[in-house]
């Protein structure tokens, strides 16, 4: 749903019509979550879920590769798969939660990133396939 609050000359917009077309262009943001999984089958799983919901457009599951962190005071190392999703910022609580519930690890890796430019067509689409609730 397109906001009529859009398509008026900014200088007429009271200061709470300010607030509101602010918060809504803020959370029409697209942002990246990055989140690393401890196998294929996991990340597969979660990708499918948050495109289903339609909380992401676009999941990309990538190559395996080596994470070497400090935990509870020793330094691990473990293979994971690192998994980077695009959506719109609304969305971002939603696909924290999701990623708590499905990820195995006490305490997961979820990184929001914003994204302040990409091709727009393809910005678009995010869009598009994320849409907002009101």
């Amino acid at each position: 749903m397109q906001s009529s609050l859009l398509h008026v000359p900014i200088k007429r917009l009271s200061k709470v019509k300010l607030s509101i077309l602010y918060q809504r262009i803020t959370l029409m943001e697209p942002i990246l979550i990055i989140t690393n999984l401890p196998d294929k089958k996991g990340a597969a799983a979660l990708a499918e879920a948050l495109v289903d919901q339609q909380l992401a457009a676009c999941v990309n599951i990538l190559s395996p590769c080596t994470s070497v962190y400090r935990w509870q005071g020793k330094i691990e190392s473990a293979e994971e798969i690192p998994v980077l999703i695009k959506t719109q910022r609304q969305h971002y609580e939603q696909v924290e939660q999701l990623i708590k519930m499905m990820h195995p690890y006490e305490l997961p890796e979820v990184i929001m990133v914003p994204i302040m430019g990409g091709l727009p067509a393809y910005l678009q689409w995010i869009a598009a396939e994320t849409p907002l609730s009101d």
